[in-house]
């Protein structure tokens, strides 16, 4: 180390001049030893303090001389910094964090001093800026004096933090914990629920990026059936650890920059920083390469998970403040949104919790709180997801929006928001609301069938969101099958009706299941089968039976799908204390005959005119239908 650079940390801080404009490695990589210094000094008075993630500086937010001799500008705003920012005693400057090396670049924020933190330089010379190289090492280009503490415990990263020790005006060696940085408990439940929703949009290979915040990092650990995951992200935390031990993340799948898990910084305890250290796996880059879109969009599948504060019912989202209080920063989030819409096979991803404030305040709603910045534009925005469901909203329009972000907030609130969405115009008037209850034992009903012209279909309920899904199969089906369905030609299915049809299902008397298949980018229905509570006074026993009916497309026939969905139906009226089938048929639908003789052999039927009712008791039994009066003996 260069003797003549050395000195002690009050000694390097004197060479600050007053009226300086000095900027802070950030984050966990804070030279919180630097700083103390720097704020014992007295004789050091009117400096502009820039840096994007402070922590120790929150310590002297009590001290009325501190801010008569520092001015905070901050690029995000910690929990520790917001009360202060809220009362106007620091300033927060909104900008991607991929645009601030630029700032810097261009003089447009000069910077005249850097504090910052490395770990030991090598025989070389050569030091690393360990776990912040994001803005930091433009900063360290750009200054006119750079100032820097040796700690022995910060990491050594590999990539582009790497600064040679003739770069540096003074040294201070000083040994010291590294900040460590943990995630605030959240609802374990409802972030398991969340994350089973994530989980159905991730696939093997996939490459993520998971924001700042308490929910993405928690919904990680719920993630780990998963395969050779990779990583392109701005933010390494403790949460992915376990997942990289696990070979659950191991980056081979990647196409660009494989083998190697990418990211701008580190935050987290002692587990994440000896992790990283010296890990060829890590490549820490700055922020203008790695939170660019440009550069993001190069990996194929990409999955950009992040977070919000609130969700409007138009799709704007709000991530960084409540109304007028900031609460963060914009960070990246609509880099890496827009960097999932130019990869090949990428999607993005914001998922929050349904309420705050211990379930009092709604995260979906129908304006935006006054004040409030939107942080990604609601046509960036893809799929959203609470603990209640998931919503996608690309290519939507505003009235499907409303439809799909009501049916996923939390049951108490969904009334009052397609309220709200009437009195914003954003709906019809007649509109109906999704029911008020918490719809999570519909995921029981949720499965996939392999047909046998190789395509995959989903099955699941039919939701309110599913309404212009609906119409469109009921438009692509041919006039004869129609006919067949329904008894007589129906031309026009008006949103009216499919309307009506999904707000008379309490999806235990009456349930419609879905088959959908992906066709390009797209789900599409297929097929549709329903049971409703069967009402006919004419028998006895009649509550105890169901009325089932199906409709497949037409070059979807013959694939067994009707026989997989009156299987599922079964179970799922079998639950719900019914005891049989009943359907009505008309005698020349000999295709829909044969499949109730196939699924039950012993299935009882009685012809009338042009129509054969037929009765089809779950379990296996001696009986016979009265034709009469229906008693079952």
């Amino acid at each position: 180390m260069h003797k003549n650079k050395t000195l002690s940390a009050d000694a390097a801080v004197a060479k600050i001049k007053n009226g300086s404009r000095v900027f802070i490695g950030s984050g966990c990589g804070e030279p919180q030893h630097l700083i103390h210094a720097m704020v014992r000094n007295h004789n050091i008075q009117d400096v502009m303090i820039f840096q994007m993630l402070s922590f120790t500086l929150a310590q002297y937010l009590k001290d009325e001389h501190f801010f008569k001799r520092f001015a905070l500008k901050l690029f995000f705003v910690t929990q520790p910094m917001q009360q202060a920012a809220f009362e106007g005693k620091i300033d927060y400057i909104p900008a991607y964090l991929s645009q601030i090396p630029y700032f810097f670049r261009s003089n447009q924020i000069g910077i005249d001093v850097i504090l910052l933190q490395i770990s030991p330089p090598d025989r070389f010379g050569i030091a690393s800026l360990g776990v912040s190289v994001d803005v930091t090492l433009q900063a360290v280009k750009s200054a006119k004096m750079v100032i820097a503490q040796v700690n022995p415990k910060m990491p050594r990263t590999h990539g582009d933090g790497f600064i040679h020790i003739d770069d540096i005006d003074y040294i201070v060696p000083f040994e010291e914990d590294i900040l460590v940085n943990t995630i605030e408990p959240v609802d374990e439940k409802v972030a398991k629920r969340i994350a089973m929703y994530v989980n159905e949009l991730i696939d093997d290979g996939n490459t993520l990026q998971v924001g700042y915040g308490n929910i993405p990092y928690a919904i990680l650990k719920y993630i780990d059936n998963k395969n050779d995951l990779g990583i392109h992200t701005h933010m390494i935390s403790d949460a992915f650890i376990p997942l990289f031990e696990k070979g659950i993340i191991n980056n081979k799948k990647k196409n660009f920059m494989v083998d190697r898990a990418v990211t701008t910084f580190c935050m987290g305890s002692r587990v994440a920083y000896d992790y990283i250290d010296n890990n060829i796996q890590f490549y820490f880059g700055t922020a203008d390469f790695v939170n660019t879109p440009g550069i993001i969009g190069r990996n194929d599948n990409f999955i950009s998970i992040s977070s919000a504060l609130e969700v409007d019912l138009t799709g704007q989202v709000c991530s960084d403040s409540v109304g007028r209080q900031f609460f963060s920063g914009t960070g990246d989030q609509s880099n890496f949104i827009r960097g999932a819409t130019l990869s090949k096979g990428g999607i993005s991803i914001i998922a929050l919790p349904s309420t705050a404030k211990n379930g009092q305040v709604s995260r979906i709603v129908g304006n935006l709180s006054a004040g409030a910045g939107v942080a990604t534009l609601r046509a960036d925005v893809n799929f959203v997801i609470t603990e209640y469901g998931i919503a996608q909203l690309k290519g939507k329009s505003i009235y499907q929006r409303v439809v799909e972000l009501t049916q996923i907030a939390h049951p108490a609130f969904r009334e009052e928001l397609i309220e709200a969405a009437k009195k914003n115009h954003y709906i019809f008037a007649d509109q109906l609301p999704p029911l008020s209850e918490d719809l999570i034992f519909l995921e029981d009903y949720k499965s996939q069938i392999e047909l046998k012209n190789g395509k995959s279909m989903l099955v699941r309920p039919l939701l309110p969101s599913d309404e212009i899904a609906y119409r469109n199969f009921f438009y692509s089906l041919k006039e004869e099958t129609i006919y067949l369905r329904f008894f007589h030609s129906i031309t026009i299915f008006s949103r009216k009706m499919a309307q009506e049809h999904w707000a008379n299902m309490d999806y235990r008397h009456f349930i419609s299941l879905i088959g959908l298949v992906r066709n390009r980018g797209n789900n599409e229905v297929m097929a549709l089968g329903s049971y409703a509570a069967y009402d006919n006074s004419d028998y006895n026993d009649c509550e105890k039976w169901a009325e089932v009916a199906f409709v497949v497309r037409e070059d979807f026939q013959g694939q067994g799908i009707a026989v997989y969905l009156m299987n599922e139906l079964e179970k799922i009226a079998s639950k719900n204390g019914y005891i049989g089938f009943y359907a009505s048929v008309l005698a020349e639908n000999r295709k829909m005959v044969r499949v109730f003789q196939k699924c039950y052999p012993n299935l009882k039927s009685d012809i009338k005119d042009n129509e054969i009712d037929v009765w089809m008791r779950f379990e296996p039994a001696t009986h016979i239908v009265d034709q009469k009066i229906g008693v079952l003996k």
